[in-house]
């Protein structure tokens, strides 16, 4: 199952949600939605700096991380981002691989 890292950032209402309801309601809410789209939270943590919540979920897919997203985004509590992870194994097959490809001013 493919791999995801979403960054998130609290907006000043997500910030008083958070502030409502704690941290483990939230991390237990992101659980819910994760599997909700057949996916597995693997990790979640809280991080000062830019950055604000750390998560990695397997997902079935690139659809169902993008439904994540979405939701998310709607709400106007979260700013986030999401990062497709990939394996040592997946950049092995693709340093295998040979995309045509001219470097712009190339002859």
């Amino acid at each position: 199952m493919p791999k995801y890292l979403f960054r998130a950032r609290h907006t000043p209402e997500g910030a008083k949600g958070l502030i409502k309801d704690g941290g483990t309601s939230r991390r237990a809410e992101s659980e819910r939605a994760v599997v909700s789209v057949g996916g597995k939270l693997e990790c979640f943590y809280y991080a000062f700096g830019a950055t604000d919540v750390f998560i990695i979920a397997d997902l079935p897919d690139h659809a169902s991380a993008a439904s994540l997203n979405l939701a998310v985004a709607a709400s106007g509590a979260i700013d986030s981002e999401t990062v497709v992870l990939l394996t040592p194994e997946e950049i092995d097959e693709a340093t295998k691989k040979r995309p045509a490809y001219r470097s712009p001013g190339a002859g």
